[in-house]
């Protein structure tokens, strides 16, 4: 069982920046981890996400340029910084992953989930 525990998060204007990290307990073999967001209403949507292999990542279209995701596999540590944030970033950011090849864009594949952290940006 791959426990994950996230820190960052918090409340900044447009055009700000934060800081989302997760640590991860153990892995055991190749995996996923990657960050997912949710606001009320509206399905858990994948922001950016990288495999352990190679470090390959992926992001969606609307954080590319703005955000960057990074790993540390000697600590189990994923990283997200974001910067030029916007009103509409404002959701609860969810830390996942997932054992096997590739990064899928749907949050259902990911067996491993954070607690959440909520993100805010004020206009």
């Amino acid at each position: 069982q791959v426990q994950l525990v996230e820190y960052g998060g918090g409340s900044v204007q447009a055009g700000g920046s934060l800081r989302l990290s997760c640590v991860a307990s153990k892995f055991d073999g190749p995996y996923c981890m990657g960050w997912f967001r949710q606001t009320p209403g509206k399905e858990r949507e994948r922001v950016a996400s990288i495999y352990s292999g190679d470090g390959s990542p992926w992001y969606d279209d609307s954080m590319r340029g703005r955000f960057t995701i990074s790993h540390d596999n000697t600590k189990n540590t994923l990283h997200l910084q974001m910067n030029s944030l916007k009103p509409e970033d404002t959701a609860m950011y969810y830390c996942a992953a997932r054992y096997g090849g590739g990064c899928p864009s749907q949050s259902g594949p990911y067996n491993y989930w954070g607690q959440g952290t909520q993100v805010t940006v004020s206009s």
